[in-house]
């Protein structure tokens, strides 16, 4: 399944910011605390965007990791080289695509994590083929994505704005079905972990700030929605309605992210 998705670090770095600002727990955490990190560990970050999780292991483990971070887009690999230069270059930032053959021999890398990039892939059980070639013997996937669960006021708001049947969106329609199968069939050990963050915004402001920045992010998978900018911003005016109405409501506005971590063995 081809799906035309290309991120800009502006709405990646927003919706960042939100669930820093406003969210109840700290998924970086989380994810430190179920990986099994170990300094002197081979990492690869597929899908690294900006850096954030590479820069992340970096820290967790003093500096004492080989940590290659991959992308398809060369927007974000900027913006995580100029993060990476201020760090002396600690990261090794390059291309990479994970719809065709990693340029990686077989048996490399400790641990290999994909956080909210993998449902975007053409052919999941490829990419997580190439994923378990590059692991060493025992070595570790981690992947993180949206459960089914997951925001569900967010989608009730737009529905209710629009009248409009919400598409399927590719992480919460396929991560834990078709790419947790993928990984079971691919992997020898395979498990689940849950985490669950409420942001609770205390306007409605930042409530459409995040909300522009997913819908335009994800804009193509909207189009039944809006074919322009005027629509864009008829439709934005329409979910600030009645996210005003809900918020008048209940004195805020809570969203609360539902993310699977697969952690699998090879």
């Amino acid at each position: 399944m081809k799906i035309e998705y290309v991120e800009t670090t502006s709405d990646l770095m927003t919706r960042i910011n939100i669930h820093d600002a406003y969210g109840a727990r700290d998924i970086d955490k989380w994810m430190l605390d179920v990986l099994p990190l170990e300094q002197d560990m081979a990492i690869l970050d597929v899908g690294c965007g900006a850096g954030k999780q590479c820069f992340s292991y970096l820290a967790h483990l003093s500096g004492k990791a080989e940590i290659i971070g991959g992308d398809v887009s060369e927007e974000l690999l900027a913006k995580a080289q100029e993060e990476n230069q201020k760090l002396g270059n600690r990261v090794t930032f390059q291309p990479l695509n994970f719809n065709v053959p990693f340029l990686f021999p077989d048996n490399t890398f400790d641990l290999v994590s994909c956080s909210f990039a993998i449902y975007y892939a053409e052919d999941i059980p490829f990419t997580i083929k190439e994923m378990h070639r590059v692991l060493k013997p025992d070595g570790t996937l981690f992947t993180t994505g949206p459960m089914p669960e997951n925001k569900q006021m967010f989608y009730e708001i737009i529905k209710e704005a629009t009248g409009k049947h919400i598409p399927p969106m590719p992480g919460s329609s396929r991560y834990a079905s078709e790419i947790l199968d993928a990984v079971k069939a691919t992997f020898s050990k395979t498990k689940i972990e849950v985490f669950e963050n409420p942001l609770t915004f205390p306007s409605v402001e930042p409530f459409i700030a995040y909300t522009r920045a997913s819908l335009s992010e994800d804009r193509l998978l909207w189009n039944a929605f809006f074919q322009t900018k005027e629509d864009f911003e008829t439709v934005m005016d329409e979910i600030t309605q009645v996210a005003q109405k809900w918020f008048e409501r209940d004195g805020k506005l809570v969203m609360t992210k539902v993310v699977g971590g697969i952690l699998a063995t090879k």
